[in-house]
C-alpha cells in the first residue's frame, strides 16, 4: 500500500505557508520513531496576521445567511468523505490508531460537519411578550467573535471538527491551533474547507509552541471566545488566561472513567465490550473506561475473560490490518505506564496481563490488567491516558456509587446492569458529565460531549456545542414617539 506523504503547513489567510523563513518541528511516527515531516512554526507576525484576518472576515462570514455558511460545511464534509482513506491512513501514520478506528474518526468527523451546518440554521431566538400595548420584546442569537481553539493529540480529526464547525456552524471565525505531534489531519481539514469555498481568514491553523501560541491569541482583544482540550493543570492555566480578558471558555480535560458491572449481566460479554472500549486507540482517549467495579459476585469470572481478552490482542502498525492495537503516541507514555504499574506493584497489585512495553521499535506497551490494588496506589487516581485497566471488586450498589464519585474527575462514567430501577438510580447520583448504560458509546454528533467537576465546563456536540458560540442579545422595542 502507498503511504501518502505530510503536506506539513500553516493555513493562515487563506494562503498555505510552508516551512521556509521558520522554526520547524519533526513530526515522529509513533510505530516506527521514524520522521513524517517537518513542521513549520507560526512567527509572532503569523500569528497576528491569523488574527487580523479572522476579525476582517468574521464581519463578511456573520453577514451571510446560515444556510450560506452551511453549504460550505456540507460541501466539505462530502469532501472527507471522497478522501476518507487518504485521511485516516494519515492519522494512522502520525498517532498510531488502526486504521480501523481511523476510518471510523474521518466519517464522524464529517457528521460533526454536516450536523453543524443544520445546527446554525436552528439558532432560534425568541419573543417574550410585552408588559404594555404596542411593545415588544425579542431576544436575538448572535455569535460571539472570533475563536481560539487548542486541541489535543489524541483524535487529531474529530476534536478538532468540533471546534472548528461549531465555530463556524454559529457564525463565528476561528483560529485553531491543533497538535504539534498530530497535525497534518487538522490540515487535511482545513483543506477541505478551502477546497469547498470557504472564504479567507475564516478558519486559520497555526502551530508552534503551545505556551507561546496560547499566550499570544488568547490575550489578544480581537479573541472574544477559548475553547480547549487536554490535561486539567493546563486546562487551568488557559481558563486563567481566558479569565484575564473575561472571556468565555469551554473546557474538556481529563478523566479516569468509572465502569460499574453488577451481578445482573452477561459476564462474558460486557467483558469483551470492556476490552474494546479499553484498548481502543491504545487507551488514549479522555473518555475511556479504567476503573472497572465489578460485583464481588462475579469478579473473579470477569477478570479473568478481561485479562484473556486483552492479552490476545496484536500489537502493530495501525496500517496493518491484522493490529489489535497500535502503539502509544509517544515516548512519555511509555514511561508513564512503566511508572504507574511499577507504584502499583510496589503495592501488591498482581498483573494479570501485559505490564511491560512491547515491540523491537516504536512506542508500545502491551495491554495491561491490574488487580488486587492497594487503594493508595497512584493509578488509583492518576489517569493513565494508556492501555491500564484496573479491576477492583465491590460489594454493594452504594459502596460502587462510592468509589466511582471518589475523585475529582467527571467526564464519562459507565454502568452495566439489567436493573431498571438502578440504572434510575445511576443515573441520578453518578457525577459525570456523560454516562453510559450497558454501552460504551457516548458520542455522536447531535449530543452534547463535556464533564463536571476537574473534568472541566461547558460542551461541545449537539444543540449546546452551537450555544457556546452564541450570545443572547435582549432589544426591547416601544412605539414611536
Amino acid at each position: 500500500m502507498s503511504v501518502p506523504s505530510l503536506d506539513l503547513k500553516l493555513y493562515i489567510a487563506g494562503e498555505w505557508l510552508d516551512a521556509r523563513g521558520r522554526q520547524t518541528e519533526e513530526v515522529i511516527n509513533p510505530a516506527t520513531g521514524l520522521s513524517l515531516g517537518q513542521l513549520p512554526h507560526a512567527s509572532a507576525a503569523d500569528l497576528d496576521t491569523a488574527l487580523e484576518s479572522s476579525e476582517a472576515a468574521f464581519l463578511k462570514w456573520r453577514a451571510m445567511s446560515a444556510l450560506e455558511r452551511g453549504q460550505i460545511l456540507r460541501t466539505a464534509a462530502g469532501l472527507l468523505r471522497q478522501r476518507q482513506h487518504h485521511i485516516a491512513t494519515i492519522m494512522s501514520l502520525e498517532q498510531g490508531k488502526t486504521l480501523a478506528e481511523s476510518m471510523l474518526e474521518v466519517l464522524i468527523s464529517a457528521e460533526v460537519f454536516e450536523w453543524s451546518a443544520e445546527e446554525g440554521r436552528r439558532a432560534y431566538g425568541r419573543v417574550v411578550p410585552g408588559r404594555f400595548p404596542g411593545w415588544r420584546n425579542t431576544v436575538l442569537r448572535q455569535p460571539i467573535g472570533v475563536t481560539a481553539a487548542f486541541t489535543p493529540w489524541n483524535f487529531p480529526a474529530l476534536i478538532p471538527a468540533r471546534k472548528i464547525t461549531g465555530a463556524l456552524g454559529a457564525g463565528c471565525t476561528c483560529i485553531i491551533k491543533a497538535a504539534e505531534e498530530t497535525p497534518a489531519c487538522t490540515i487535511e481539514l482545513a483543506r477541505a474547507l478551502h477546497d469547498a469555498g470557504l472564504p479567507p481568514g475564516v478558519l486559520n491553523v497555526v502551530f508552534g509552541v503551545p505556551a507561546t501560541v496560547s499566550e499570544h491569541l488568547i490575550s489578544s482583544p480581537v479573541v472574544r471566545k477559548v475553547s480547549f482540550t487536554g490535561s486539567v493543570a493546563v486546562g487551568r492555566h488557559i481558563a486563567g488566561l481566558a479569565a484575564q480578558g473575561v472571556k468565555p471558555a469551554t473546557l474538556e480535560l481529563g478523566g479516569h472513567a468509572p465502569v460499574l458491572v453488577f451481578d445482573d449481566v452477561d459476564v462474558q460479554r460486557v467483558a469483551r465490550a470492556a476490552v474494546a472500549g479499553k484498548y481502543r486507540n491504545a487507551g488514549q482517549v479522555c473518555v475511556s473506561p479504567t476503573r472497572f467495579f465489578v460485583h464481588e459476585k462475579i469478579y473473579r469470572e470477569f477478570a479473568a475473560a478481561f485479562s484473556d481478552a486483552a492479552g490476545s490482542l496484536r500489537l502493530g502498525s495501525g496500517l496493518d490490518p491484522q493490529t489489535g492495537m497500535g502503539p502509544l503516541a509517544n515516548p512519555r507514555r511509555v514511561a508513564a505506564m512503566e511508572s504507574l504499574v511499577e507504584d502499583a506493584r510496589a503495592g501488591g497489585a498482581k498483573v494479570s496481563a501485559g505490564g511491560a512495553p512491547g515491540g523491537s521499535e516504536g512506542f508500545f506497551y502491551k495491554p495491561t490488567v491490574l488487580t488486587d490494588i492497594d487503594p493508595g496506589a497512584r493509578v488509583m487516581s492518576e489517569e493513565p491516558f494508556g492501555p491500564l485497566a484496573l479491576i477492583i471488586p465491590f460489594a454493594s450498589e452504594e459502596q460502587a456509587i462510592a468509589q466511582a464519585n471518589a475523585l475529582p474527575f467527571g467526564l464519562a462514567a459507565y454502568a452495566f446492569t439489567s436493573n431498571a430501577d438502578r440504572i434510575t438510580r445511576l443515573a441520578d447520583h453518578i457525577e459525570s458529565g456523560m454516562l453510559g448504560i450497558n454501552t460504551f458509546l457516548i458520542a455522536s454528533a447531535e449530543t452534547p460531549f463535556g464533564g463536571v467537576k476537574d473534568s472541566g465546563y461547558g460542551a461541545e456536540g449537539g444543540t449546546e456545542g452551537l450555544d457556546a458560540y452564541l450570545t443572547s442579545k435582549y432589544v426591547a422595542q416601544a412605539p414611536a414617539a
